[in-house]
């Protein structure tokens, strides 16, 4: 019965065991180093490795997917919580040891073929986000999940790009979002297409359009928006953040977009604070709709710097824009 037995496993290791990630020698492996028996939990440990923040997420994958798949082979057996290496007492402790290094064998075979592509379900991107960006991204979001919102409490977030890496998604805090893993993971599976598109929606410009074709000076710079003067500026130091994406309605800017045109009011305000003591405070503005005022028919924000006495009476500020609404 233990030859038996050990050629069954050694077989399924070698031979039948479709992989589509390390889990299962993952978990043969754990199970034969712990007399057969391991709770999900303490599988999903080894799966996780150090990254102890995910383990809901592994004890999923153990239950849901690597499990499954061992039961439907009948390698293993679960009761409630726990799952057993079918057949682990026939087998004596050099089999055990045979079926470990195998296992590792498997492992290392499959981290050669993909390299660090085995994580890229974990890991949006292949090099780890510092320290302090990863803490301005969550503080942002006020540690909570920014699509499904969920606190980080309940379930561990993550930064992700916006613009995948893989079509050019810029290391920049503007392409930062907080997600849950769950999200994270779900967002990979659902947007591959729509970000596709996305790089192409971004590139779309029109030459007969004001701010597409403008050889004005750029004060700031960014791959989805840029900075330049007023050209009839209201104030001295009035300024247009404008996305490149050419469209005319502010209420379709992507999330990227947005957060890229939120970084650049934020550069061109200290620029301003820094250059004139004067400013001492600032009107931000967008004339969404030509009954609204908008001349150009590309969405563009205003930051218009104000100083004491630039009006006889300021009180209500963008208020004004109707005569009469301001004073109240």
């Amino acid at each position: 019965m233990s030859i038996n037995k050990y050629h069954l496993l050694a077989d399924y290791l070698s031979k039948r065991m479709r992989m589509s990630h390390v889990y299962q020698p993952v978990m043969i492996m754990k199970l034969l180093s712990n007399q057969g028996k391991a709770k999900a939990d303490e599988i999903a440990l080894d799966l996780v490795q150090n990254d102890l923040s995910q383990l809901e997420y592994y004890t999923e994958r153990v239950n849901q997917m690597v499990g499954k798949v061992l039961r439907n082979n009948q390698i293993v057996l679960k009761e409630k919580n726990e799952y057993q290496l079918i057949g682990f007492e026939e087998l004596t402790n050099i089999e055990r040891a045979k079926l470990i290094e195998l296992c590792a064998v498997k492992i290392d075979e499959y981290k050669e073929k993909r390299g660090m592509m085995i994580w890229d379900h974990r890991r949006k991107n292949r090099s780890p986000i510092d320290g302090s960006i990863r803490y301005q991204v969550l503080n942002r979001a006020n540690n909570v999940c920014e699509l499904c919102g969920i606190s980080s409490e309940i379930r561990a977030l993550e930064v992700d790009h916006i613009v995948p890496k893989n079509w050019k998604g810029a290391d920049d805090l503007s392409n930062y979002q907080a997600l849950c893993y769950k999200c994270n993971t779900n967002k990979r599976d659902t947007d591959d297409t729509d970000f596709r598109n996305r790089v192409h929606l971004f590139e779309m410009r029109d030459t007969t359009c004001a701010f597409c074709s403008s050889n004005k000076e750029v004060v700031f710079d960014h791959p989805l928006a840029f900075v330049i003067k007023d050209k009839f500026e209201v104030t001295k130091g009035h300024h247009l953040v404008i996305p490149k994406r050419h469209f005319a309605n502010y209420f379709e800017l992507k999330s990227a977009e947005l957060l890229a045109i939120n970084s650049l009011i934020n550069q061109i305000r200290d620029k301003l604070l820094l250059e004139d003591r004067s400013i001492e405070g600032f009107n931000i503005g967008i004339n969404q709709g030509v009954i609204a005022g908008q001349t150009i028919m590309h969405a563009h924000v205003h930051i218009i710097p104000r100083r004491k006495d630039d009006v006889s009476n300021p009180r209500g500020g963008i208020r004004n824009i109707i005569p009469g609404k301001g004073d109240y």
